[in-house]
């Protein structure tokens, strides 16, 4: 083998293991939001504890009571990993940077978990659906699947910036610094940083597999 060929053999290798050292280290930034068994790390805000179950793996509303729980550390820039499963006409959303004063949709953000295809929401305006930053940015395109099937959503809160992908598939990609017309309402758009949360919004609701990155 001549010299440069095995230079660039050798380049190659080394190129080849610092990506591999950095894929190990990313995944290792992963922690899980919800250990599967108990609501440890977590607490409910405006409404009984007892609305939320965790077991199986599964972290649950029963759809009694009000309010949302809580993570019970707050978080600025991250990466949220979830899988949910709405019920028929389900209603849930995903707080974010959020205080535990005032209504978390406004005071903080939203991202919309919904069962898109019920009736009941046949007229809703485009940025109240499902994976959409609820009230601002509207889910496009929508691939929200049925009632009963399992979803995946990914969230990134990085500064201004909000990117949803659903079931693999962006569909939000907002500056929240773009829409300054909403702040009168959603105050929460200037926060950089505030508490996670899912909300209680009268019907079951079942999250799964959720964990965390800190950016």
């Amino acid at each position: 083998m001549t010299s440069l060929k095995l230079f660039s053999w050798s380049v190659f290798a080394c190129l080849t293991i610092a990506t591999a050292q950095s894929s190990v280290a990313r995944a290792a930034d992963w922690k899980p939001l919800f250990n599967g068994k108990d609501l440890s790390g977590w607490k409910s805000i405006d409404g009984p504890e007892s609305s939320w179950k965790a077991e199986d793996g599964l972290l649950y509303c029963t759809g009694k009571g009000s309010g949302w729980l809580s993570t019970d550390k707050e978080y600025g820039d991250f990466e949220l990993e979830l899988e949910f499963k709405s019920p028929k006409a389900g209603n849930s959303g995903v707080f974010l940077r959020a205080p535990h004063e005032g209504n978390p949709a406004f005071a903080g953000m939203e991202i919309q978990v919904l069962d898109d295809y019920d009736d009941e929401y046949a007229k809703l305006q485009d940025y109240q659906y499902c994976g959409s930053l609820y009230d601002v940015v509207a889910a496009k395109p929508r691939v929200t699947k049925k009632a009963g099937e399992w979803q995946k959503m990914v969230i990134r809160c990085q500064g201004n910036k909000v990117k949803v992908t659903l079931n693999g598939t962006q569909v939000v990609d907002a500056d929240t610094s773009a829409h300054k017309d909403k702040l009168p309402t959603h105050p929460g758009l200037t926060r950089a940083k505030g508490y996670i949360g899912l909300q209680n919004h009268g019907s079951r609701l079942d999250y799964r597999n959720m964990k965390i990155r800190e950016l």
